[in-house]
């Protein structure tokens, strides 16, 4: 559930000072600038509980030679923190009931062991990104006991759990009170002084107050470029000064009307307008297929679309749509297995190698290879094509001579379909053999059942 806390007014930075952090305000506060390692990066969703049988960090660590063939180099790590026993749900406890900020959950391991993860991993060129949960604590988080002030009371003087919501298992936060707000950024600082994580992937980031994201992110961004990445609509952010990123789900749902056919060139069409209006220069959504919510809640990408030609197809947009994609744990190796959210689950890694393992290597190479699939300050255009059938899309992505061209099938029938590539015709690597072709500037193909095809001026090696 999307939620969203009335605004109030905050001078924290005193608070945050006293606190022992210091509120940095940089000439460029006004704006929250991408890192560039973000330019043509794949991020990759981790749930250490459930990735291996032993879900801990050590267990984990053992995948990342895996990952870094895959290519996505950003690894965004669900809530490791210390769950909350009290009003826990299931055996095991959301991940997003959080017991101490700024400790380790001792189920996937030591701090020790995480940082020795984080090291690793920047050894290997990844960057991390650690899972915030700001508006709301476990009920035996010490700021209960020791500041109850710091928790949303009902009239009766109790503290209660985010309203309109059943997440009875945690407590919600008060973001009038600004030492609240001010111990809540120095623990976020902790990570980034502590770990040297890359950024923060934040939870229903549109239900805490603007201007507390305004002061947090001007004093962490000064410490070291980071990836903020909202759980939000983007019109519930202050998109381009507190944070780089928002969530996509426009776009999921037009993947999940693939099944029934509901969704058409048309609905691509409204998602790059909306992308084009919505995000200031710099900024860009977070595109996916599916995600913990989505798998845990929803069922499978391959139940909500219908079938594995239709995950790929929607996969494909995915990534050269303007964004940085997204891959959930299991996703990469065709797992069709929806996730225990409060239990112990576990992925199921096929014996063999799956097709969606190439599938998405490939496709993970041509977001980190192509100028074109840029985001951020090296972001180029995106044009729609004409085509002459509404069930496939065509698009162009363009930044100065690099090019990707993109049709998709949107539809389980075979399509031959007219496709006017206009001012792009020209030679091109065909996505799929990575011999050169030369694409006019009106070409006529059929495409099959829920196929794509994809021209660009770089080539791959997959």
């Amino acid at each position: 559930m999307r939620i969203r806390k009335a605004l109030t007014s905050a001078l924290v930075a005193a608070l945050v000072l006293a606190g022992g952090v210091t509120a940095t305000t940089p000439s460029n506060a006004a704006s929250v600038t991408s890192p560039t390692w973000m330019s043509n990066a794949t991020v990759y969703e981790v749930n250490v509980r459930q990735y291996t049988k032993e879900g801990t960090f050590n267990a984990f660590s053992t995948h990342l030679e895996r990952l870094n063939k895959l290519g996505a180099k950003v690894l965004w790590l669900m809530p490791i923190q210390p769950i909350s026993k009290e009003k826990r749900k299931g055996t095991l406890g959301s991940y997003y009931s959080i017991a101490d900020y700024k400790a380790v959950n001792p189920e996937f391991g030591t701090a020790a062991d995480f940082k020795a993860l984080v090291d690793k991993a920047h050894g290997m060129g990844f960057k991390i990104i650690l899972d915030w949960v700001p508006n709301h604590t476990g009920w035996d988080n010490p700021w209960i006991t020791k500041n109850p002030e710091w928790y949303t009371k009902n009239s009766a003087g109790q503290i209660i759990h985010p309203e309109g919501t059943d997440w009875t298992d945690v407590a919600d936060l008060n973001y009038s009170n600004q030492a609240m707000r001010a111990e809540m950024i120095a623990s976020m600082k902790h990570w980034i002084d502590t770990y040297d994580i890359d950024g923060f992937r934040v939870d229903v980031a549109g239900a805490v107050p603007d201007d507390f994201w305004k002061t947090a992110s001007e004093t962490l961004t000064a410490i070291k470029p980071l990836w903020m990445l909202a759980e939000a609509q983007v019109g519930d952010i202050e998109i381009g000064r507190d944070f780089s990123s928002a969530y996509n789900w426009p776009l999921k749902d037009t993947f999940n009307g693939l099944k029934s056919g509901s969704s058409d060139r048309w609905n691509i069409g409204y998602e790059i307008s909306n992308i084009k209006s919505s995000y200031p220069k710099g900024t860009y959504p977070m595109n996916f297929v599916t995600n913990h919510d989505e798998n845990s809640w929803n069922g499978t990408e391959y139940e909500r679309l219908g079938s594995a030609a239709a995950v790929r197809a929607a996969s494909v947009i995915s990534f050269t749509l303007p964004g940085v994609p997204l891959l959930y744990t299991g996703q990469e190796v065709g797992m069709n297995k929806a996730l225990k959210f409060f239990e112990k689950d576990e992925v199921d890694y096929p014996a063999t190698t799956s097709p969606m393992t190439p599938f998405f290597t490939k496709l993970v190479e041509l977001k980190t290879k192509s100028p074109a699939l840029a985001v951020g300050t090296a972001a180029g255009s995106i044009a729609e094509v004409a085509t002459s059938k509404n069930v496939v899309t065509a698009y162009a992505r363009v930044a100065g001579k690099a090019k990707v061209l993109v049709a998709v099938n949107l539809s389980g029938k075979a399509t031959s379909v007219k496709l006017t590539w206009g001012k792009n015709s020209g030679t091109y690597f065909d996505y799929a053999t990575n011999k050169s072709v030369k694409i006019a500037s009106s070409q006529t193909i059929t495409i099959p059942a829920w196929g794509y095809k994809i021209y660009s001026t770089t080539k791959l090696t997959n």
